[in-house]
């Protein structure tokens, strides 16, 4: 990367006394900026420290002397010095009176956006994000040179404060060929925007310090009649714009949106929930971590949607290798102990941080579902690359290849959970016994159904029933039989309740579907479908809370895929048109 400063011309208008340790200082190319306030010592800060550079505090005249030397204040109370790129900032007493003045360095740093060079090439609308500091200003001086000099696109930069392309009326040779309107007062910015796109034509407008409401509706007006966005806002990550109403509405905007009683259910989650109003003013967030690394959010849309549903998203990170090569890295983004807005907690056990899993930018989209590896595999040599499609196939086969319906090797107790004797019997109370039989035989279970209740050790009931049969909950009270309820008596409820009642079930731990008891008659068109929603289940909804689409199946083959689903305590729901219906999987 070349860089060009022009320190030289920053220290001329501070005093000799405060330049004179830095003309040989040893950090000199790595100054952020000076500091000088009135009563106190003169600062320099670097990235790593700051320290004093004179032990006579600044004066007035100290301050008067760097005033008369730089170009007027305006109503940001920022000024410039002409064809530079440098910052001086002042402090003002309630008078109105300088009483301090910051320094900042300005630097054109060339060949700085390489981690994005494909992304600012696709067109998009671009958002930077990022800490003071990190360097959002001067990515964005680069892409508007690259836009307009590589790419030959009419640029036009709304630069409010001189801080882009430099005080004075001619610009800093930093910017290229982009053309510069200035803005007389901050607040005239939003006016400067609408102008800049009905007087000038332009096909990319970049705008620095996106901060109030009208500035948001106007870069939404902007990007409504067909001009790319570039421009940065206040926040350092997207979450931080989710919370800004007066900036939300730069990913979409957030409104409040009552379920009904059906929706709300599905969703698993309360009636009054947070959504995205629109679709995003910018299409791309780049979170600038640090100088030279850079998260990505290739679709914000996804990403807000994701955030509002409590969860964190997958985001993929861009840094700068030691021999100047792009690495690109994809990592979970840090669990917050809270999601935000009306959600409330998260229902889901799942995602606590414990375990890394691997990225996939939904299942079917990217086509990288990949299985986590068993503990005695996961530092065992990676296997050599096979394409996406190959890959799912092996996947399947795989897991086929071990018959569902094989139950040997079980390891039952000699006694019930409450010291019966083995096989256990049942008095069902509600619940079809045809039900009963099928996964008593397809999981090989020790359980005798039984028509007479002084025989059975419990009644298993289903739950609706017993609420209006106090003279069964009498009869079991009487006859000291404990009474079991489940809510529905769909296989998966069935299946949950006896193993609970042979103590064969741990709540705590996720269930290991048995896909022999969702399978109607066995033959492969189910075991597949079923294993694919195992699959897309265990790898993506649970660990990454992402929705899942799954691939068209007949009506009688998604039924049994919405009951798997239902197994895990997760919703699914299906879409579209025959014979293209299909199942879509929804994180708890």
């Amino acid at each position: 990367m070349q860089i060009t400063d022009d320190l030289n011309k920053l220290l001329e208008i501070v005093p000799e006394e405060i330049w004179l340790p830095l003309k040989q200082h040893q950090q000199r190319d790595r100054l952020i900026e000076i500091v000088m306030d009135l009563g106190r010592r003169p600062e320099a800060r670097f990235p790593s420290k700051a320290e004093y550079l004179s032990e006579t505090i600044v004066s007035k005249e100290n301050l008067d002397y760097c005033i008369e030397r730089v170009g007027d204040f305006g109503g940001d109370n920022r000024a410039g010095i002409e064809q530079t790129l440098h910052r001086i900032s002042a402090i003002r007493n309630r008078t109105g009176e300088i009483i301090g003045l910051t320094l900042r360095v300005g630097r054109a740093v060339f060949g700085t956006i390489g981690l994005i060079s494909d992304l600012v090439e696709t067109g998009r609308s671009i958002l930077l994000l990022g800490r003071p500091g990190v360097g959002k200003t001067t990515a964005l001086r680069e892409i508007a040179r690259v836009l307009a000099d590589d790419l030959e696109k009419r640029v036009v930069i709304i630069d409010t404060s001189n801080e882009i392309a430099g005080d004075g009326d001619i610009p800093h040779p930093a910017i290229g060929r982009a053309r510069r309107m200035q803005v007389s007062r901050p607040e005239f910015q939003h006016q400067v925007m609408i102008e800049a796109v009905e007087n000038h034509m332009p096909e990319v407008i970049v705008i620095d310090e996106i901060s109030t409401e009208l500035e948001a509706l106007a870069a939404r007006t902007i990007a409504e009649r067909g001009v790319q966005l570039v421009g940065t806002a206040h926040g350092n990550r997207i979450e931080n714009l989710v919370k800004n109403p007066t900036l939300s509405d730069l990913i979409g905007g957030i409104q409040a949106v009552t379920l009904g009683d059906d929706e709300a259910r599905r969703r698993g989650s309360q009636k009054t929930v947070l959504e995205r109003k629109a679709p995003p003013t910018f299409e791309i967030a780049v979170e600038m971590l640090e100088r030279q690394r850079w998260a990505i959010h290739e679709h914000v849309s996804e990403t807000v949607d994701i955030l509002l549903r409590g969860r964190q998203p997958n985001q993929q990170i861009r840094s700068v290798g030691d021999n100047g090569q792009v690495i690109i890295t994809h990592e979970m983004a840090p669990v917050v102990p809270k999601p935000m807005g009306i959600l409330g907690s998260s229902t889901s056990n799942f995602g606590s941080g414990k375990t890394t899993f691997p990225e996939a930018q939904g299942w079917r989209g990217s086509g990288r579902m990949m299985p986590l590896p068993p503990p005695n595999e996961q530092f065992s040599p990676k296997p050599p690359q096979v394409s996406e499609e190959r890959y799912f196939e092996q996947l399947l086969d795989e897991s086929l290849s071990v018959d569902p319906f094989l139950s040997e090797g079980r390891d039952f107790r000699s006694a019930g959970p409450n010291g019966e004797d083995l096989p256990l019997h049942i008095y069902p109370y509600g619940i079809p016994r045809n039900q009963l039989e099928q996964v008593i035989t397809t999981m090989n279970l020790p359980v005798v159904l039984t028509k007479d209740i002084d025989s059975a050790d419990v009644v298993l009931a289903l739950r609706s029933h017993v609420r209006n049969q106090s003279k069964l909950r009498q009869l079991a009270k009487t006859r000291q039989v404990p009474l079991h309820t489940i809510k529905a008596s769909t296989l998966p409820q069935v299946a949950k309740s006896l193993r609970r009642l042979l103590d064969m079930d741990d709540p705590s731990m996720p269930e290991i579907a048995d896909l022999g008891l969702f399978a109607h008659n066995g033959s492969s068109d189910e075991i597949e479908a079923l294993e694919e929603t195992r699959l897309a289940v265990e790898q993506i909804v649970i660990p990454k809370g992402q929705p899942v689409e799954l691939l068209p199946r007949s009506s009688h083959v998604r039924k049994m895929q919405h009951e798997l689903v239902e197994h895990y305590h997760l919703k699914s729901h299906s879409f579209g048109e025959e014979p293209n219906r299909r199942l879509r999987i929804y994180p708890a």
